[in-house]
């Protein structure tokens, strides 16, 4: 017998709401004050309709390096696209393009989470690009925001059953919470069109998918009466993020994931349902215990047949209990934190109706990139490209945005983003390869034989100077550091080694630092918190904070005992850094260092 949820408890998400709440319920279904704001002739929006502004995928940026004195801040807007699996068609890929030359800053930047985004589009044209863009058939709706995010998938497009499923599923849940608010087009198109259907949905039952979000069993999923039957007028209490992959693809660092699914199938690889995993998440603030980063739980086995109302569940869970009144303690890893694994699952299976299975058993993780060329198992080719932190541009003879826009109107091909930033082309006819390659090399773009592995397994945030939240750099030193790293490899006679490195230019943790083998987070100008510890598979845990306030101009000194101890202390030659460092610990890494003479 499973209880049904305590209705006592259910009116917590509509009690002592913070500012950002508030103005949710206010907003009258992601409206206003957006609406009033976008008719005005100012070149900013206000705080106010900054925070809703992200919930149709744009965020509000200033650029400090283009203030000019005495003339107030250099506004801009971000637009960050949905794009589930990460799937971008040649015509959507032709019309970012596009866009980026005529109405942003010229290049494109490909994220995290497996989208794209533009940035320097002004206020007075950001309606235009967003409605070409939905116009398109795609869509920034829940890119940003206190609702459920671009799902993350394993990029690889293979197709064989497995990965199918995982790229389904992606897009089934996609839909499956896209907020059901009509304001999206009304805002971007007028009140009289229809955007059109997004092609994604062409891959799916899209009309099951809709009938599962609204189908109510009676136990608080679905909110009465509301204009968003799963959301409610509150939303969830902070972003909510999804990744679906199969066994042993570790590629979308799924422990990360407010739900995380991976694909479970039978001898004959027909689908039986999903392992699922809940409250991972990065965020955290310096010096604020209360917050930290969390690896996932192992929530159990769901049934194909229940995982749209499972997740349903775990969603209605978290919006009906997660925390309101302290946003730094929003997320759902707090929640299943303080609950313990056992009590989450009891309580997502009050709404639920029914016990959740144990997890079954799955072979072990690994981490891939899929950079590089190989088969997609239909005749056809798929080659990953590595995108040095995303950045899709031209640069003296290194000319990545002009390549791939000769290469999608040459070959009519799309592409996958991967969730390491980089991005896989695929549908390759093998007759075309050498094709392919030339056109890469009158470019400048190295196959990844040809990429250093420490540039390869790296990952940084934008940072400075267009994000509000940074401290310090990140995008824009990362590949000094990574030659710094090799030279001091190199120094160590360890030049073959290979080390997960990550940098933020604060402790928000967008590159997933906290999951590398070693991070560098910003905590002040030119400094950076230094991480240690994570798995060089992504599985199961966090890494930790080894040092505070490591400067920008020596941080050598303090990374290189630790490598020499990795050196000389280590099981074997397969022992990873971050498996080293996990397996003795602080106080053993703090002990080596203080006899260390560099």
């Amino acid at each position: 017998m499973v209880a049904t949820p305590d209705r006592e408890t259910t009116p917590k998400r509509l009690a002592n709401l913070d500012k950002v709440n508030l103005l949710k319920v206010g907003s009258n279904s992601l409206r206003e004050p957006i609406s009033s704001e976008m008719a005005n002739d100012e070149i900013f929006v206000s705080h106010d309709a900054y925070q809703i502004l992200k919930y149709h995928g744009s965020y509000q940026q200033d650029n400090r390096e283009l203030r000019k004195r005495k003339e107030g801040k250099a506004w801009q807007f971000m637009l960050r696209l949905k794009v589930p699996c990460g799937d971008v068609t040649p015509e959507l890929y032709r019309l970012l393009d596009d866009l980026s030359d005529q109405y942003g800053q010229g290049d494109l930047r490909a994220t995290t989470r497996q989208a794209w985004q533009l940035h320097g589009v002004l206020k007075g044209d950001l309606k235009t690009v967003v409605s070409k863009i939905m116009e398109m058939g795609s869509s920034t709706v829940g890119a940003c925001g206190d609702v459920s995010r671009n799902v993350m998938t394993t990029p690889a497009p293979k197709v064989s059953k497995p990965y199918a499923y995982a790229r389904e599923y992606s897009k089934v849940m996609a839909e499956l919470f896209k907020p059901a608010s009509t304001a999206f087009s009304e805002l971007w198109l007028g009140e009289d069109k229809v955007a059109k259907v997004e092609y994604w949905r062409k891959d799916i039952d899209d009309a099951g998918v809709i009938a599962a979000a609204k189908y109510d069993n009676g136990r608080g999923i679905i909110l009465p009466g509301e204009a968003e039957p799963l959301y409610g007028a509150t939303y969830l209490p902070r972003k909510f993020k999804m990744a679906v992959t199969v066994p042993g693809d570790n590629s979308v660092d799924i422990y990360i994931s407010d739900i995380g699914l991976v694909v479970i199938t039978d001898d004959n690889d027909d689908l039986l349902g999903f392992n699922v995993m809940v409250g991972g998440g990065m965020g955290r603030t310096h010096n604020k215990e209360s917050t930290f980063a969390r690896a996932a739980d192992h929530l159990g086995f769901v049934d194909k047949d229940d995982i749209m109302e499972v997740c349903k569940a775990i969603l209605a869970t978290q919006r009906d209990h997660g925390n309101r009144e302290v946003r730094a303690n929003a997320r759902m890893k707090y929640l299943v934190h303080s609950l313990g694994i056992d009590a989450f699952r009891s309580l997502v299976e009050s709404y639920l109706g029914k016990p959740i299975q144990p997890w079954r058993e799955m072979v072990d993780w690994k981490y891939s990139d899929w950079m590089g060329w190989h088969e997609q198992g239909d005749g056809n080719l798929f080659l990953g490209l590595n995108i040095d932190n995303g950045r899709v541009k031209d640069d003296g003879e290194f000319r990545l945005k002009t390549c791939l826009r000769l290469l999608t109107d040459t070959y009519d091909i799309g592409h996958v983003l991967t969730p390491t930033q980089s991005i896989i082309l695929k549908d390759i006819k093998p007759a075309d390869r050498s094709g392919v390659e030339a056109i890469l090399a009158e470019h400048g773009i190295p196959l990844i034989e040809n990429v250093d592995p420490l540039a390869r397994l790296s990952m940084a945030c934008p940072a400075l100077p267009l994000c509000g939240l940074a401290i310090t750099e990140a995008e824009r030193v990362m590949p000094t550091y990574i030659e710094r790293m090799r030279t001091l490899l190199n120094k160590l006679d360890m030049g073959s080694e290979e080390i997960m490195i990550r940098m933020t230019g604060c402790p928000n943790g967008c590159a997933r630092p906290y999951m590398a083998e070693l991070a560098f987070v910003g905590e002040g100008v030119k400094a950076y918190q230094l991480w240690v510890g994570g798995s060089p598979v992504l599985e199961g845990r966090t890494g930790w904070p080894y040092k505070s306030k490591v400067k920008d101009k020596n941080w050598e000194e303090t990374v290189e005992p630790l490598l020499m101890y990795w050196k000389t202390g280590r099981l074997g030659p397969t022992e990873a850094f971050g498996d080293f460092c996990h397996r003795v610990g602080q106080d053993a890494l703090v002990e080596y260092a203080s006899k260390y003479a560099v």
